[in-house]
């Protein structure tokens, strides 16, 4: 998810339901899009109005055949050379990335 829509490319728009913030807000999903950062895909990058990260689910890692590893205090997205692409602090699950902030949740979206 993204609250920014000029990171998404193919935007479709079509409400698909809301999300909660931790305060609580509630917030539109008015659509979806590819989001690219260098060589890597990511499909169906949903966009939230008002969201101030950009979030992911691992599995849409697993999706752009990135690799995602998990060490005792660091979490990293690898391409399949190797090569990390995005690394974070396990605790946080907030990923560094040259022009792009990420954030991971293990949270379901309920749409």
């Amino acid at each position: 998810m993204t609250g920014n829509l000029k990171l998404l490319i193919n935007f479709v728009e079509k409400f698909l339901g809301t999300v909660k913030f931790g305060n609580d807000q509630i917030a539109p999903i008015l659509g979806y899009g590819d989001l690219f950062q260098g060589a890597v895909t990511i499909k169906r990058v949903y966009y939230v109005e008002g969201l101030n990260h950009n979030l992911f689910f691992v599995g849409q890692f697993y999706d752009a055949d990135l690799e995602v590893a998990f060490k005792k205090s660091t979490c990293f997205i690898r391409d399949l050379k190797g090569n990390d692409l995005l690394t974070g602090d396990r605790p946080s699950m907030v990923m560094a990335s040259p022009s792009l902030s990420f954030e991971l949740r293990h949270h379901q979206l309920a749409v």
